[in-house]
């Protein structure tokens, strides 16, 4: 399993993770490899670096999408009013990423979908964040295979555009939720980063963004952080409200083995903690994903402490 996604409900950790099979095709970038044709949800007692984890089973198998035509990439899950919205990325029957929503009464599912994907969604990676006021923020976008480089502005491209060098990189998107978690209530907007000086990250800055968003609050201001891609990198920008700017702080994880880097971050009972995948111990026979988790930390002045893999 790969991706994961870890929140606290009811006093209790759950992760939702992507799932990958080895569907025996040969490794390319836009990981076709990987068949990904459903979501578990697992559950930890207590201590995350200790605790008894639990398999709750398929949450949501990609038959029972409506929408669906293949690869159930990453997905998040919020609660709201009592029910839980799971958030997904899936390619339709075109082979075009969209977003998705199922809702379930409970953390552990199972999820029922909705009949058709978010109206104006594309890409991969969702986020679901929810501040302090109850709104609701999903943060998306991944590059390559994620098809991000196929839209400019929200709207699809004739052809597909990836920035080089000087260039302003392409940016995560981020779009508060409607009340009732199905729809986004406005258009997406970019999610820009910029350097001390208020510059924004070119292209060719191995610390701009590529996928695998997150969303989280230390201390009353906005941690963005993200994957860098081929530079195999977490990183990390901090701002003062959802939408940014983010100013970019450092490292969160330095690479890891296998190709792709993504993550989630989380507090629980005190600690704060960063969930994370790696191809151990897969290895490069499949480059199938694990799951992983550390303790995170902060120096005094909040900056998040750069952390390698063990």
């Amino acid at each position: 399993m790969a991706d994961p996604a870890a929140k606290v409900f009811n006093g209790k950790i759950y992760v939702y993770p992507s799932h990958d099979w080895d569907s025996g095709a040969a490794f390319d970038d836009d990981g076709g490899h990987f068949e990904m044709k459903d979501y578990h949800v697992l559950s930890i007692d207590g201590d995350p670096m200790n605790g008894e984890v639990t398999d709750h089973g398929v949450i949501l198998d990609l038959k029972d999408i409506p929408w669906a035509g293949r690869q159930m990439w990453d997905n998040d899950v919020i609660e709201n009013n009592g029910k839980y919205y799971l958030i997904f990325s899936c390619k339709d029957k075109n082979d075009v990423f969209h977003l998705g929503v199922a809702i379930a009464d409970s953390p552990e599912g199972p999820f029922k979908a909705e009949p058709d994907p978010i109206r104006g969604s594309y890409s991969i990676d969702p986020c679901v964040f929810k501040d302090d006021d109850g709104k609701i923020y999903v943060y998306f976008g991944g590059i390559w295979g994620g098809q991000l480089q196929r839209y400019k502005d929200n709207k699809a491209l004739k052809n597909e555009y990836l920035p080089t060098g000087s260039e302003d990189p392409l940016p995560s998107r981020v779009a508060m939720l409607t009340d009732d978690c199905l729809q986004f209530a406005e258009e997406p907007k970019p999610v820009i980063i910029i350097d001390e000086n208020g510059k924004k990250l070119t292209a060719d800055n191995p610390h701009r963004f590529f996928e695998a968003s997150w969303m989280h609050k230390y201390k009353g201001r906005y941690y963005f952080s993200y994957s860098t891609g081929d530079s195999h990198l977490l990183c990390y920008a901090v701002g003062d409200n959802p939408y940014g700017p983010f100013t970019y702080k450092g490292v969160i994880l330095e690479p890891v083995v296998g190709w792709t880097t993504h993550h989630s971050i989380v507090e629980y009972q005190g600690q704060w903690y960063l969930f994370h995948h790696d191809c151990v111990p897969s290895n490069d026979i499949t480059w199938l994903r694990s799951l992983k988790v550390m303790p995170l930390y902060y120096d005094q002045g909040g900056n998040i402490i750069t952390m390698k893999s063990e």
